[in-house]
């Protein structure tokens, strides 16, 4: 078996990516990708769509082989010992993979037997993960009778089914509504405090900075940063000045005046009138310092002013050069059982 790296600090990494290509006829859907994902964490690579997110996945799921380039996953080679590293790999993606005819136990019985599991370790699985994600009430039910946020539950324990080291979680929410998307954020972080290993795609950034401990952002193939949520915010070098006038009435007056100085940063100066302040991107203490005098200078009294990171949407948006969107709706993925057995 391949030696599982160690980190600098003596940190396990549970993925370990060099110089990783695939192409799809003339479309270079990886480009030489790097990526490290520490054991017992939640990685989260965003990027917009067809930046080569699922692409990676695919890959490090061995549902598709990369061209060139090195991978190693929970100490297995993705291209030399791919019937090994399914052995300890989850993976759900963007649609619910489970069958509709079959019950929720069914379906997960089932995995457990592809897994090699005997009828009563698969059954006794099968009934604690219902259990944990709080399904044995539907167990016996076809899944065709489950809620979009139960069939995703359920998708979730079908990928751990196998107790997987690492799990791969590609626009899990994708379609779910607020209430159902927390549950499954809840889920995911249970499963990181038993020492599962996430490698989470997401154009959602409250979902990233929900559940990722690390980040890397991916377009067109290659990586175009990476580390903590507030590394990137720092490294794109904005802040937000957020200002709020004693008198709301002059929100928008001095939200235009400001913009017509041309003295702030490279986006426009925001009204946030629920909470009667004004955000003022800058991009140096120079622009705080004139951004400051202006407004002292039209006679605006404040009753506070303070300066904080860009948001991630920020970040994205100036690292990419695209808006995070909402994910597309594109031909559903590969199933778990296809990646399983």
């Amino acid at each position: 078996m391949t030696r599982i790296d160690k980190e600098p600090s003596g940190a396990t990494r549970a993925v370990t990516v060099r110089g990783l290509v695939k192409h799809y006829g003339e479309t270079r859907a990886l480009d030489g990708v790097d990526l490290d994902v520490r054991e017992g964490t939640v990685m989260g690579v965003l990027g917009p769509n067809g930046a080569g997110k699922t692409t990676l996945v695919r890959c490090l799921s061995t549902l598709v082989l990369p061209d060139s380039g090195q991978a190693t996953v929970a100490g297995y080679d993705v291209v030399r010992q791919p019937r090994a590293l399914r052995r300890v790999i989850g993976l759900t993606g963007q649609y619910a993979s489970v069958d509709e005819k079959l019950s929720g136990f069914e379906n997960l019985y089932m995995i457990g037997r592809l897994l090699d599991l005997s009828r009563k370790g698969a059954r006794g699985r099968a009934n604690g993960l219902l259990e944990r994600f709080s399904l044995t009430e539907a167990a016996g039910r076809p899944v065709a009778t489950y809620s979009g946020g139960m069939r995703r539950r359920l998708d979730l324990a079908a990928s751990m089914m196998g107790r997987p080291a690492v799990l791969y979680l590609d626009e899990p929410t994708t379609g779910l509504d607020p209430r159902t998307r927390i549950e499954v954020w809840d889920e995911v972080k249970r499963m990181v405090g038993d020492g599962v290993t996430v490698l989470l795609t997401t154009q959602y950034m409250e979902e990233a900075e929900q559940l990722a401990s690390e980040l890397t952002v991916i377009d067109r193939g290659k990586v175009i940063a990476k580390g903590g949520i507030d590394e990137l915010k720092a490294q794109v070098g904005g802040r937000t000045l957020r200002v709020r006038p004693v008198d709301p009435a002059q929100l928008r007056p001095l939200a235009r005046e400001l913009d017509g100085l041309g003295i702030t940063g490279l986006a426009t100066t925001t009204v946030d009138a629920d909470n009667g302040t004004l955000l003022v991107p800058i991009l140096s203490d120079e622009q705080l310092t004139a951004v400051v005098g202006a407004i002292s200078d039209r006679g605006v009294t404040l009753g506070s002013i303070s300066t904080e990171l860009p948001s991630l949407d920020e970040v994205f948006l100036s690292l990419t050069g695209h808006k995070a969107s909402a994910p597309q709706d594109p031909a559903p993925s590969t199933t778990y059982e296809e990646a399983a057995v």
